[in-house]
């Protein structure tokens, strides 16, 4: 490559973290430091991952000056949180829905103490829809090949043509994976509007549990909270429930998965198994209280 198109694609490069750099923020929580983005006036999309659980928040502006700071709410299913802070003149991000290809280089620009981070990579892998760990639903996957420091986790995500198409987060043995902006909007509009996300609750603590050989993985229950979903449908502490409408779980997480926002209100079939025998429970799905 001559030396007249990598400096083009340098300033390239240069020119597409300078106009992101204006509504990038240092996002700091008691001991933890990341990035954010203003997603609109007067709010901060930041991971939620790298959000301390207690103490006060502030972000530092671009211009070096650091303000105060609110959690609006916050997603940990989809690692997505809301900040609330006083300075509605700074610009929002446009996020764009489409995702760059296998392959496709991007950008990811962060900040520290009001100074810039960027970091370029290319897209390593992009796959469908999936939930996370925690029932979160993604809705598309894509995974970079890029390093990126530990206070950029929340950085903005730019593709060659500088649109920006999702938020940097860290997943399995540090690897970099994006939210893109489709969750971003759907889940931050959730949180802007009622303070969080509504999960679906059972009011059970469940444990994997091995059935017999043709059945298969079950959870077993090993407490039920009062008054909740699981109480009012008569489940006791030591039922092992094998099926959900009639199809077998396969573990505890497929259980967890099928609580998403959508099924608050939702009414149930399990199969238990107890003290040797099988019974059929009807169970309406409560609204996961605030922790």
């Amino acid at each position: 490559m001559s030396a007249t198109l990598l400096t083009a694609l340098s300033d390239a490069l240069a020119a597409l973290v300078a106009s992101a750099t204006p509504s990038v923020v240092s996002v700091h929580s008691h001991r933890s430091r990341s990035s954010g983005f203003v997603w609109k006036p007067g709010l901060i999309v930041t991971a939620d991952e790298a959000l301390a659980d207690e103490g006060e928040v502030a972000v530092t502006l671009p211009n070096g000056e650091r303000v105060p700071a609110t959690i609006a709410g916050r997603d940990p299913t989809t690692d997505v949180a809301l900040l609330r802070f006083d300075r509605s003149a700074l610009s929002p991000v446009a996020l764009h829905s489409s995702t760059p290809g296998t392959g496709a280089l991007v950008v990811a620009v962060g900040a520290r103490n009001g100074t810039t981070l960027a970091a370029a990579g290319i897209v390593a892998a992009t796959g469908p829809a999936w939930r996370s760990m925690r029932g979160g639903e993604i809705d598309s996957r894509i995974e970079l090949d890029v390093k990126l420091r530990r206070q950029a986790e929340g950085s903005l995500v730019l593709d060659a043509s500088g649109l920006a198409f999702g938020m940097a987060v860290f997943g399995p043995r540090r690897s970099v994976l994006v939210i893109p902006s489709s969750t971003i909007e759907r889940v931050a509009k959730q949180i802007e509007a009622h303070g969080r996300v509504a999960r679906g609750y059972l009011g059970l603590a469940l444990q994997p549990v091995r059935l017999d050989r043709e059945d298969g993985a079950g959870a077993i229950v090993m407490s039920v909270a009062a008054d909740g979903p699981g109480a009012k449908a008569g489940i006791q502490q030591g039922d092992v429930i094998a099926a959900w409408n009639g199809k077998p779980i396969s573990n505890v997480h497929a259980v967890l998965r099928a609580l998403g926002p959508d099924s608050v209100g939702q009414k149930v079939g399990l199969s238990l198994r107890r003290g040797g025998e099988t019974q059929a429970v009807d169970l309406v799905i409560g609204e996961r209280p605030n922790a």
